[in-house]
């Protein structure tokens, strides 16, 4: 097949869409079919054999100023129009552009393409796609969650505006997902929330998991652990992944043992809540955040690391937990969302939204080598046997060839 792989960010280093866009592409060149990745920045890092067709945005997340940004031919430019304005009054317009130009891009030139496959823009060109080519499209799990976990979390009226004003691209996905014809959800968990939140039916959505790297994310050697490390993978501005349990729970297993230190695998917060639980804890020099990693960079964290906690309220998939799994990390981790469906009984389960929970599960494997070995070989051994991207990449080609299929009829 001729796959048009679109994806509207794909950052190499953090969140899992860049993973997602890479590996799964790999993935479907080596099973033998032709892959273009079609993608706005920042763009993600792929394999050789993998074509990647830029679609150039304003990138206005990557500038000093997004006020000096603009230009004068903004003004006869609808879309960049649109970019520039909806980020200035605290938007997230990207979809919905990215979608505009990858229109524009199609009709202006001549790719000859079998299928249409989308992460995630949800964007309204997809409905007239889909009527010209055989379209699939993942949902890694609905925006909603977020905005209601961020809304929730929100200490005035401001932040409640600003995530308002953020999420307002989910008026559009709402519209979008419904009318699809051919959904792919990454667990059973984030497939049962698209039909509650998108109102897309179950009919429409096939259900696959996830890979994981199991060669690039292998076992590490036991002289590479530091005593009392703890790694998370966490953005410590999204309230979804829980982070302020984890450090809240700092005090108390340090008070047992001093040597403990946390590493986050994301972006430092800004003037955030989490800054200050950090600073109020006295937790500064206790707490590490570490972001723009390459790939060697992460697994060089995760095998240093004594255990992993993933203390996350709601994941769509979890690749922090598969990730530090198949590194043969001991893990600690919630049950919410799609974590269940990656960790099985090969972590140590706790309760999302429990700072007692992570403190007591840290505390009892901090002290426990045993039991750190034995779920420390569990986990390697699930990743080893159940999650692969050529099993995943398989799975999702069986959901093309129906989708043109049906398009053919």
């Amino acid at each position: 097949m001729k796959i048009g792989f679109l994806s509207y960010r794909s950052h190499p280093f953090s969140g899992g869409q860049g993973i997602y866009v890479r590996h799964l592409s790999n993935a479907f060149t080596k099973l033998g079919h032709e892959v273009y990745v079609i993608s706005g920045p920042p763009y993600p890092q792929l394999s050789k054999d993998v074509n990647l067709i830029k679609i150039p945005s304003l990138d206005l997340f990557s500038v000093e100023s997004r006020l000096r940004a603009f230009k004068l031919n903004f003004l006869l430019n609808l879309t960049e129009l649109i970019e520039w304005l909806g980020i200035m009054t605290g938007g997230f317009p990207e979809p919905y552009t990215f979608g505009r130009r990858v229109s524009f891009f199609l009709k202006s030139n001549a790719v000859d393409l079998d299928i249409i496959f989308d992460n995630q823009s949800l964007c309204y060109a997809l409905l007239d796609l889909q009527e010209k080519y055989p379209l699939v499209t993942t949902i890694h799990h609905p925006i909603t969650k977020d905005h209601r976990l961020e809304l929730d979390n929100s200490r005035n009226w401001k932040e409640r505006l600003s995530t308002n004003r953020w999420h307002g691209f989910l008026r559009m996905q709402k519209k979008v997902a419904p009318k699809l014809k051919h959904v792919v959800c990454v667990s059973a968990q984030s497939s049962t929330d698209v039909q509650q939140e998108f109102k897309v039916l179950e009919n429409k959505i096939d259900v696959i998991l996830n890979g994981i790297d199991i060669n690039t994310f292998k076992l590490r050697e036991t002289s590479s652990v530091i005593k009392n490390r703890i790694v998370t993978t966490a953005s410590a501005d999204i309230p979804l992944k829980g982070l302020k349990y984890l450090i809240s729970a700092l005090p108390k297993i340090i008070n047992a043992y001093p040597d403990t230190h946390l590493v986050v695998i994301g972006k430092s917060p800004s003037e955030s809540s989490i800054r200050n639980l950090i600073a109020n804890l006295e937790m500064g020099k206790k707490v590490s955040f570490h972001s723009n990693l390459s790939e060697q960079e992460v697994v060089d964290i995760y095998s240093s690391a004594e255990i992993a906690v993933i203390p996350s309220l709601y994941e769509g998939f979890g690749f922090g937990a598969g990730e530090a799994m198949s590194c043969g990390v001991p893990l600690i981790s919630t049950t919410s969302g799609g974590l269940k469906e990656v960790v099985g009984d090969a972590a140590i389960k706790i309760k999302s939204g429990s700072s007692k929970d992570i403190e007591d599960s840290v505390l009892d494997l901090f002290s426990d080598t045993k039991k750190q070995l034995y779920y420390a070989a569990l986990g390697r051994e699930r990743m080893e046997k159940e999650f692969e991207w050529d099993i995943a990449a398989k799975k999702y080609l069986n959901v093309f060839q129906k989708a043109m299929d049906q398009f053919n009829k």
